[in-house]
């Protein structure tokens, strides 16, 4: 397994929505292990395959706690079919958008359809910190960062910070 590159704003392959994965094979098989490789060094809680520049619809995670061991969820195609409530995902953050947190507002249980590794249908009810993590990742599947889900005013500042940092370099 590789440890892949992580996409960071403002690269443009980020905002490009990903398309199915028509066909579970080999190479999906072994951008999942490497996708997981890449989430567990990250460390973080989920990956989508955008972020390492791959366009298909295929997302990791693990959203178990560090010290209970590792439970890695592969997701396909994912979309979600049902969405109730709100809540604020308080301090928010992105391995795409590296230094940067916010609150973010999100429903608070979904509905999520899609394949499991084995290309078997799965349909996940979500709440709390799980169903945060999937909106998230679904986002970058559909070409959404999370900072476009912030004020304008939050939104701008880090891309102040962002292209002032660029330059610097």
């Amino acid at each position: 397994m590789a440890i892949l590159k992580i996409l960071t704003y403002p690269d443009r392959f980020l905002s490009r929505p990903a398309m199915p994965a028509e066909h579970i094979d080999e190479t999906i098989q072994t951008l999942i292990g490497d996708m997981a490789a890449t989430l567990y060094d990250a460390p973080g809680v989920g990956l989508a395959a955008i972020q390492v520049g791959y366009g298909k619809r295929v997302i990791v995670y693990d959203v178990s706690s560090q010290d209970k061991g590792r439970s890695l969820q592969v997701l396909i195609n994912p979309r979600i079919v049902d969405m109730d409530g709100e809540v604020i995902s308080e301090n928010e953050g992105c391995l795409s958008v590296p230094d940067f947190r916010a609150d973010v507002k999100r429903a608070s249980s979904i509905l999520v359809e899609g394949l499991d590794r084995e290309g078997n249908p799965l349909s996940i009810e979500a709440g709390g910190h799980l169903a945060l993590v999937l909106q998230h990742e679904i986002d970058h599947l559909d070409g959404t960062l999370f900072i476009e889900r912030i004020s304008s005013l939050k939104r701008e500042m880090y891309k102040r910070r962002m292209r002032k940092r660029i330059k610097n370099k």
